[in-house]
């Protein structure tokens, strides 16, 4: 077993060291959510933590980790007698992003099933986490299925499996920590909710911080243990304090004050539901036992505020999660008076409190004097075609920059047939991890076995293989494939039309508005996002294909118009791009977002030009969608026009958000067999 990297040697990254060490006193606080650029301690800080708990009392052979002063009642390997039972150290189980339903919550044991002709279960990953950590890196990928267990274990503190002709309950309650990088997309809110606090975190910008985690990094790879060794006294330590403010926590006292301070900050800060608020209580006492005091003051009341409140608290679509601590503050001083404060008078925020000492505030973590530890971390616009009066001080045909509007609920754009592409949420595919919808006989190397159907391809032959005793007789040729549907994430590209004619200032951040409301979907269901604006002469890519959604609305914000309409150039340019991403990633398909009113000008014969850059789309069978955004009560009709080109379908801006649309993008051409 590998060593892990001291939790006392990840110098800096205050917030995130607090948040588990929180968690470490008072697992009710309800685990971590932490969020951050790659390369910033995050995983290191975690898998960090496990050593610093106390060890657990189990009943000895339980494999569902039961408490021998209180064993579960319905536990599988029960009945269990009260008695001393055994310690172990505390488990921390890691649930990878590409798990199987059966790994994560336990299923048949199909060896003995097969050989013994028994029903026997076989534990998950829900049942090793029980009275420890579960981990999940890179939980914002984690695909629906699992996310949907997970919820139903965090909330029901114990898992149900039903499947296979296996019927099981068994307890898991488990502290879960989550680490991610938002430029890979967000969690689901049900879930999101679920972690008690949460933490962003970045890499320093200064150089003498970076410079000692890259020494601190590289003494370890040289030398784990002899690493570790030189830590073992901070670490052991910090161990003591855990334990001791673990003893400390049930005579800390939540006066009225601070539970009024509590409920005026959730309530100022607009966030849903009573989580909040209870969260925020267990933290601040957690604040209070870990600083040593029996006494919540009102630090701990802006300290638990900070950690509990930035992912619950209503905010836009793609605004970052944080609180505005000058309200926060104005709302604690206004209710720093109100009935008993628990001491919040005494505690202003002029001094810097001793984060050792008993009367510290905000219980900060044992400082290390150093950095984290897993770091090392156009052309000149022609003039406009739409008639449109320039602005003072913008270039010439250049309309500057319009706000979006409003987002709002688009309907699903997805992409006709079953692919095969990257796990997400919109589009039909054949998954690893999704939902099983039947049985086939391998190709090659059997990866999911689907035992029903196994099992009967080979009764009927048990009889002349001579089957005498309880087991199956199974040949190779009975094994079945489950195959699995689910959803994949495409390639959305949008090909924005920022022309002269798109200019009008009210009717442009409409269409940004509809584009942003696209991006937000994209951002939802997991999709890859790129970006290709025309305007003037030529078209550009204004954003390569990216996860980062966020990106890509930046981009949309600062997007000037102004100029001749290139479509011909703007199609290309995007049918250019999706070539290379799919010598890159011939897995994700694509859907093509044309926003435009279908006008064509400049150049020699736009339209025919555009209607044939049009028709390889078509040809090729990509999926597509034109955003009509003509408006007036006089209608060319373009937009439609270059949609059956393109082989599409053509929707308005008001035909976008309507609740009546359905089936949004046609079935493309098959191509011929």
């Amino acid at each position: 077993m590998s060593t892990p990297f001291p939790f006392t040697a990840v110098v800096g990254q205050d917030d995130l060291r607090l948040a588990l060490l929180l968690n470490a006193v008072s697992p009710a606080v309800g685990g971590v959510l932490v969020r951050g650029e790659k390369g910033t301690a995050k995983s290191t800080a975690v898998r960090a933590l496990s050593a610093l708990l106390p060890e657990v009392a189990v009943v000895p052979g339980c494999r569902f980790s039961c408490d021998p002063a209180a064993p579960d009642p319905s536990c599988p390997d029960g009945p269990h007698e009260v008695g001393p039972g055994t310690t172990r150290p505390s488990r921390m189980v890691e649930l990878p992003v590409g798990a199987s339903e059966d790994r994560l919550v336990g299923a048949l044991d199909i060896e003995r099933a097969l050989a013994e002709g028994v029903k026997a279960f076989e534990p998950g990953l829900l049942a090793d986490a029980h009275r420890g950590i579960l981990y999940v890196d890179e939980v914002n990928l984690l695909h629906d299925h699992l996310v949907d267990l997970l919820l139903d274990a965090a909330a029901m503190g114990a898992s149900y499996v039903e499947r296979e002709g296996v019927s099981v309950r068994h307890a898991s309650k488990f502290l879960l920590v989550g680490t991610m990088n938002p430029e890979e997309g967000e969690l689901r809110p049900q879930l999101l909710d679920r972690f008690g606090l949460t933490v962003e975190v970045a890499a320093s910008r200064e150089p003498d911080q970076r410079v000692e985690v890259v020494r601190r990094r590289l003494a370890y790879d040289d030398d784990p243990a002899g690493f570790s060794a030189r830590w073992a006294d901070e670490e052991s330590a910090v161990r003591q304090r855990v334990v001791a403010a673990r003893e400390l926590l049930p005579s800390v006292r939540l006066g009225d004050g601070a539970l009024r301070q509590i409920a005026a900050t959730c309530a100022a800060f607009e966030v849903d539901g009573m989580r909040a608020d209870i969260v925020m209580a267990r933290t601040a006492t957690a604040l209070a036992a870990w600083a040593g005091r029996t006494d919540v003051l009102a630090e701990d009341v802006r300290q638990a505020a900070l950690l509990a409140l930035p992912h619950r608290r209503r905010r836009n679509p793609f605004d970052a999660p944080g609180l505005d601590e000058d309200k926060l503050d104005e709302t604690l001083e206004e209710f720093s008076g109100s009935g008993d404060s628990g001491g919040s008078e005494d505690s202003g925020n002029d001094d810097e409190p001793d984060p050792d000492g008993p009367g510290g505030g905000g219980g900060q973590p044992p400082s290390s004097d150093g950095p984290q530890a897993d770091g090392g971390s156009g052309a000149q616009p022609e003039a406009g075609d739409g008639g449109e009066p320039q602005p003072s001080g913008a270039g010439a045909g250049e309309q500057a920059a319009a706000r979006a509007s409003e987002p709002f609920r688009t309907k699903v754009l997805s992409v006709p047939g079953l692919g095969e592409g990257a796990a997400g949420r919109r589009s039909r595919a054949r998954t690893e991890h999704g939902r099983t919808t039947g049985a086939r006989r391998p190709r090659g190397a059997l990866t999911k076995l689907h035992l029903a159907a196994t099992v009967q391809a080979a009764a009927p032959h048990q009889r002349a293989r001579g089957r005498s005793g309880r087991g199956l007789v199974v040949r190779r040729d009975d094994l079945r494939q489950a195959t699995r549907e689910g959803r994949e994430g495409n390639l959305v590209l949008f090909v924005v039309d920022a022309s002269g004619s798109m200019a009008a200032r009210q009717r442009m951040s409409a269409v940004k508005g509809a584009v942003l409301s696209l991006l937000l979907d994209a951002y939802q269901r997991r999709d890859k996002v790129g970006l290709v604006t025309f305007r003037g002469s030529a078209a550009e890519v204004a954003l390569p294909p990216t996860s980062s959604v966020d990106a890509a609305a930046a981009r949309l914000e600062t997007l000037p118009t102004g100029g001749r309409t290139p479509l011909a150039a703007g199609l290309l340019r995007a049918h250019e791009v999706l070539r290379v991403e799919r010598l890159r990633d011939p897995a994700r398909r694509a859907l093509v977002v044309v926003v435009t009113d279908g006008r064509a000008t400049g150049g020699p014969e736009p339209v025919a030009l555009a209607g044939r850059a049009a028709r390889l789309f078509a040809a090729e069978g990509l999926a597509s969608v034109v955003v009509d955004c003509e408006s007036g009560p006089v209608r060319l009709g373009l937009a439609g026009q270059l949609a059956g080109e393109l082989g599409g379908t053509a929707v308005t801006l008001d035909e976008l958000r309507a609740d009546s649309i359905a089936g949004l993008v046609k079935d493309v051409q098959r191509r011929a067999a």
